[in-house]
């Protein structure tokens, strides 16, 4: 599918707010009636539970626990919010690359979830985009309500609108089984890393 013949494009996703990573109104024009969050569990993108918004990142969310909750999935080191702020602007300067969605608890102020979809520009395949979901992770106490499911839904969808030619993913093997539902396929790839620190 083209990007041109559902009429997305990458100047719609460029936002001129200087805290907000990109134009969060792309996320309310999907469609979410044929996803399986909103079949099976009534949540969507712009109902992801009662209190719930899912959005963009924006640059104050480094006070709203964004750090926080990727150390839930990862090591993050010792950011400062000078840091955040900088690899932010830098992500912001390169539109059309990375798309963080959050969701956020509006009555407590915190980010309790987070997805990231990369996109990436190829030579390859008659010069086509690829998308790549990484970082998708849940606050351990907002677990059990379907919000993984969403932010996987939200960044696939995404991905196919923009026109990527696939959308892939890297996980544990005991994660497969969840991203499988969203018909993710094990390709029998080997993934292989060459780590420089941590």
């Amino acid at each position: 599918m083209e990007k041109e013949e559902v009429g997305w494009c990458l100047k719609d996703w460029i936002c001129d707010k200087d805290d907000v990573l990109f134009n969060d109104s792309v996320l309310q024009q999907i469609d979410c009636t044929h996803l399986s969050c909103y079949m099976n569990y009534s949540i969507s993108i712009k109902n992801p539970g009662p209190g719930l918004v899912l959005r963009s990142l924006h640059k104050n969310d480094y006070d709203k626990g964004y750090m926080t909750l990727l150390g839930q999935l990862t090591r993050t080191g010792d950011v400062t919010k000078e840091r955040f702020e900088a690899q932010f602007d830098a992500m912001k300067q390169c539109p059309g690359i990375h798309y963080i969605m959050v969701i956020e608890d509006v009555s407590n102020a915190i980010i309790v979830g987070s997805g990231t979809l990369v996109v990436e520009r190829k030579f390859t395949h008659n010069t086509a985009l690829r998308g790549r979901v990484e970082d998708i992770v849940v606050h351990s106490n907002y677990r059990g309500r379907h919000l993984g499911n969403l932010i996987v839904e939200t960044a696939t969808v995404l991905s196919q609108k923009l026109g990527c030619y696939k959308t892939s993913l890297d996980c544990l093997p005991s994660l497969k089984p969840f991203y499988e539902k969203f018909e993710f396929e094990n390709t029998s790839v080997i993934f292989m890393s060459k780590r420089f620190y941590d």
